[in-house]
């Protein structure tokens, strides 16, 4: 039997998810499978019915979960079960989904496809950070998509050494500065003119916001490499600075705290229905497939 015990994790914030974890629940059921609702899932929905387990439960007891929501859902979810190894899989519930692919309205024949073992498999990589002052650890977090570094409230500028395996590489004077994974490429990334990096890429991202000097251009790191960002300057040291792991947030950045980033031991495991595509993705999420149009007026 493919997937003896699943776990479903929603978005619990909406409250039209119930119904549709409700009737996942028991189409699980009828097939045989056992179920766990992911505890705050289930204060929030009241899906009590049925068995109900932290991260930790799940993590132990869960051959597979499945996140119902929108693309941060499943951050935190594959976030806490990648240390497990509990596979993933994502129905999209939120605005653009692309890490949450199985649309709602597939989510039954896409269950029923994951149960009889007709998948896709994709493992993704993780980032590993801890934010350091004077050699001790403040704040420590993995991230699927990001890490960032960026100046708090509306005016100054960070200024931020950049060493890379001990090695100095330059100095970057900027609003902000990104680390992707290449599943983050598509997030905050891309947004600030980062490249797209396919996910099969085992690489870090490394992209400046708004940066003083335009020739601070984003680049591709081996994801072997161990970065240490440590900030020398502020423009308003009132205002501080923060890192973001993903949603986690260190809101105490001080003139002379380190951010150290490297690839975390575990990676996410991805299911996807059969015939997912990272490109069909990047056509539908980005609109790829639009043609511009020509401005041909006819007279």
């Amino acid at each position: 039997m493919h997937f003896a015990t699943v776990a479903l994790i929603g978005r619990y914030q909406d409250a039209k998810l119930a119904g549709h974890l409700r009737a996942l629940a028991q189409l699980l059921q009828t097939a045989g499978r056992h179920v766990l609702i992911e505890a705050q899932t289930a204060q929030h929905t009241g899906l009590t019915e049925f068995s109900v387990a932290d991260f930790n439960q799940i993590g132990q007891q869960a051959d597979l979960a499945i996140v119902m929501g929108g693309d941060g859902t499943m951050l935190g979810a594959a976030r806490h079960l990648a240390p497990w190894s509990v596979p993933v899989a994502g129905i999209n519930h939120g605005r653009l989904g692309f890490i949450t692919d199985i649309p709602l309205e597939d989510a039954h024949a896409a269950l029923d496809d994951l149960l009889e073992g007709r998948f896709e498999t994709e493992e993704r990589m993780l980032l590993a950070g801890e934010v350091l002052r004077d050699q001790t650890c403040l704040f420590s977090a993995t991230a699927l998509n990001d890490v960032v570094i960026s100046r708090a409230g509306r005016g100054g500028m960070l200024e931020v050494r950049i060493d890379i395996d001990g090695v100095y590489m330059y100095t970057l004077r900027a609003d902000g500065l990104i680390i992707a994974t290449p599943t983050g490429s598509t997030a905050y990334s891309l947004a600030a003119s980062g490249p797209i990096l396919h996910p099969g890429i085992n690489a870090m991202l490394l992209v400046p916001v708004s940066p003083q000097t335009l020739s601070n251009r984003p680049i591709v790191l081996p994801d072997t490499a161990t970065l240490s960002l440590t900030v020398i300057g502020m423009s308003r040291i009132e205002a501080g600075g923060s890192v973001n792991f993903d949603m986690q947030t260190w809101s105490d950045v001080h003139l002379g705290d380190q951010v150290q980033v490297q690839r975390a031991p575990h990676t996410v495991k991805f299911l996807h229905p059969r015939g997912y595509s990272f490109f069909s993705t990047l056509r539908k999420k980005l609109d790829w497939h639009r043609l511009p149009a020509t401005g041909h007026n006819e007279e």
